[in-house]
């Protein structure tokens, strides 16, 4: 038995905690097809945090990021350079940016995780390309685990495909387990360090893949200012998804998957 793998059992879901992550990932899902019908030239982070908000307190449920760690927002918006954690305010999209929007829900007590990256009426070819690389580089990894995985074989995944199209991977911000706490064991790295050679990914468990995708170097630049906002440190572009997973007996289910979002295979 690896390292770490005796902590880890407990962490694995029966039959009802997975049907009630099922759920989690499912609203949280419809809530990524809402806010989609709002992005768009003209309109501000605000706006959307504003229709994150009340949709999911329409529905019973609550934003996770509200609050969490003293973070103000309901959601979290990321425009261009900044790679993640931007904070909505009334900053207006415009024509030709791309925004990461990340939401996580609590539905009855458990959590659902995924981000998106938009692209706002027509953007540059680098603009293209990067959000190309987050969104393959996502579900390359998704196709590379297996029961019993590694979790190192997510990040050799995603940085091989990152290097080959000439991006960088950033190894400050992670992947992480999911269930009934926002952030739990296992941390899920988009690169392969020695700690992630060491864990496996057993059935039951939950937790997200989310690389992060920089168009020039890997380096970052947190605001000291807001304390949140995450920049690349070349202010090149940045591009990010995430999918909240659910490790079965035969192998990763996406919990988080959208009925008008992109699904695998799609080209930008």
């Amino acid at each position: 038995m690896l390292q770490h793998e005796k902590s880890q059992r407990k962490l694995l879901l029966g039959a009802d905690g997975r049907e009630k992550m099922r759920a989690a990932g499912k609203f949280n899902a419809r809530l990524m097809d809402t806010v989609r019908q709002h992005v768009r030239d003209g309109v501000t982070t605000a706006e959307l945090d504003q229709v994150v908000h009340q949709f999911t307190i329409d529905h019973g449920h609550t934003p996770a990021t509200l609050g969490y760690l003293g973070f103000p927002k309901s959601c979290c918006t990321s425009i261009n350079d900044v790679i993640c954690h931007g904070i909505p305010d009334d900053t207006q999209l415009r024509d030709g940016d791309i925004v990461n929007i990340d939401l996580t829900s609590v539905v009855d007590g458990w959590h659902g995780d995924q981000s998106e990256t938009f692209i706002v009426g027509g953007a540059s070819e680098e603009a293209v390309a990067v959000t190309q690389a987050a969104f393959d580089c996502m579900h390359l990894a998704i196709s590379a685990i297996r029961p019993g995985s590694v979790v190192s074989e997510i990040g050799d995944a995603i940085v091989a495909e990152a290097h080959a199209r000439g991006f960088s991977v950033v190894r400050e911000y992670v992947g992480h387990g999911l269930g009934k706490s926002f952030h739990q064991p296992p941390n899920i790295p988009h690169f392969p360090d020695r700690k992630s050679k060491q864990q496996r990914l057993l059935p039951g468990m939950c937790f997200t893949i989310e690389p992060m995708i920089n168009a020039g170097t890997r380096f970052t630049r947190l605001d000291k200012q807001d304390g949140w906002t995450v920049r690349t440190r070349d202010t090149r572009l940045s591009a990010q998804f995430e999918h909240s997973i659910l490790m079965t007996e035969d192998g990763p289910e996406i919990l988080t998957l959208t009925e008008d979002g992109p699904q695998r295979g799609h080209k930008f």
